[in-house]
């Protein structure tokens, strides 16, 4: 059994989204929802807001991202590391912008999906990240 799969059985990933579009953070919520190893502990519409939400919750999986108002998703990934060097940290996009992926990682991002492939790849990669 893959250790992915096992870790499933066996525990919720806890996850925490930030995203500054509504409508999207609602269908991930429904596409999360669906999922029993996974539990949804928190919103947050900036990074900012996620930042802080960080401190409080202690998700074990959080999704940023990475155009929102008041900080991006790069500079809270950034933030979080610093308070956490161990946080697994998701980056989305709507788009490929040049570089993204690449200041996405150097900010401490582990893994990237991007907005258009989320229903092939979001789950897994959350519950890839959630059992490390």
């Amino acid at each position: 059994m893959e250790a992915a799969q096992a870790f499933a059985q066996t525990q919720t990933i806890r996850v925490l989204i930030a995203d500054d579009e509504p409508p999207f953070v609602n269908m991930v919520q429904a596409m999360l929802a669906a999922e029993a190893d996974i539990d949804i502990v928190g919103t947050a519409r900036d990074g900012r807001a996620a930042v802080a939400l960080f401190g409080e919750l202690d998700p074990d999986v959080i999704v940023l991202d990475v155009s929102m108002p008041v900080m991006d998703g790069i500079e809270a990934t950034g933030m979080i590391r610093e308070r956490d060097p161990h946080a697994c940290i998701l980056i989305l996009t709507g788009g490929t912008m040049p570089g993204d992926v690449d200041r996405a990682r150097k900010a401490g991002a582990a893994a990237y999906v991007t907005k258009d492939r989320i229903a092939t790849e979001l789950i897994a990669e959350i519950r890839n990240l959630g059992s490390r």
